[in-house]
């Protein structure tokens, strides 16, 4: 069994011909390597594919032909998507569509390295943390939606397709029910037995107009697959992680 979680995971990555090189060509070898060798194939996809959530988030295998990514990135993993469905692979491997992934050891992701290990490092820095202001009117700022995953669900589910070869196509990852930045940090501050305090920041032109400020999977597919496992809540899954590994500074 291969499970390829290996990719440049920029958003902000705008070199074209080294995302098509690292996302698309070698994930592109590794399943056919793994087809011919009758080897499973379970690999990272990403909630990236579906830019600004006009098309909905339908893990459905044959909506990813008509996505539109809001970056390079997504469009590196839905490009991988949808070879792997043209050649008739994805009826024989399983798509990780990954939400907002954090959690414990992400220290080598850098700049990609999630917003509540950012906040922590801030916290621990200034005491305060800095948060975007909205420039969507039906957004309050630091009120922008997104779903954030705890890596030990991530885990879990994956587990459930290795466990349960027959499964295979696209499936989100992800809790089902979005949250808010402003609520993360809340979470992060409690964790640290620390008032809130939030700094609204102007965000950067190069970003402003490629910003999601709305994902939330569709787990329903995964659930009728059979997972019944209950997700982290954010509190919770924050906790764990700021008490647990951030403040004993716990590595690998």
């Amino acid at each position: 069994m291969i499970i390829h979680l290996g990719a440049c995971s920029s958003t902000t990555q705008t070199d074209c011909s080294y995302l098509v090189h690292n996302n698309f060509e070698f994930s592109k070898s590794l399943a056919i390597y793994a087809d011919e060798n009758n080897v499973r194939f379970i690999y990272a996809s990403s909630a990236a594919t579906y830019g600004d959530g006009e098309k909905g988030f339908d893990d459905n295998d044959q909506t990813s032909e008509n996505l539109i990514p809001l970056n390079m990135y997504g469009y590196s993993k839905q490009m991988f998507d949808n070879w792997m469905r043209h050649t008739g692979l994805l009826d024989k491997a399983v798509a990780c569509k990954f939400f907002n992934v954090f959690g414990p050891n992400e220290y080598h992701k850098g700049s990609m390295r999630s917003f509540i290990l950012k906040s922590f490092e801030q916290i621990k820095e200034t005491g305060k943390v800095k948060l975007f202001k909205s420039y969507n009117p039906d957004y309050k700022d630091g009120e922008m939606l997104r779903d954030f995953v705890y890596v030990k669900d991530v885990v879990q589910m994956i587990m459930h397709f290795v466990d349960n070869k027959e499964l295979h196509g696209i499936y989100n990852m992800g809790t089902g029910k979005a949250r808010n930045w402003n609520d993360l940090v809340k979470a992060t501050f409690n964790a640290m037995s620390l008032e809130t305090n939030i700094e609204y920041i102007e965000m950067p032109l190069s970003i402003r107009n490629q910003y999601q400020y709305f994902t939330e999977a569709k787990i329903d597919k995964i659930r009728a697959s059979g997972y019944d496992k209950p997700t982290f809540t954010l509190e919770e899954a924050i906790k764990d992680y700021v008490q647990n590994y951030l403040m004993k500074n716990e590595r690998l």
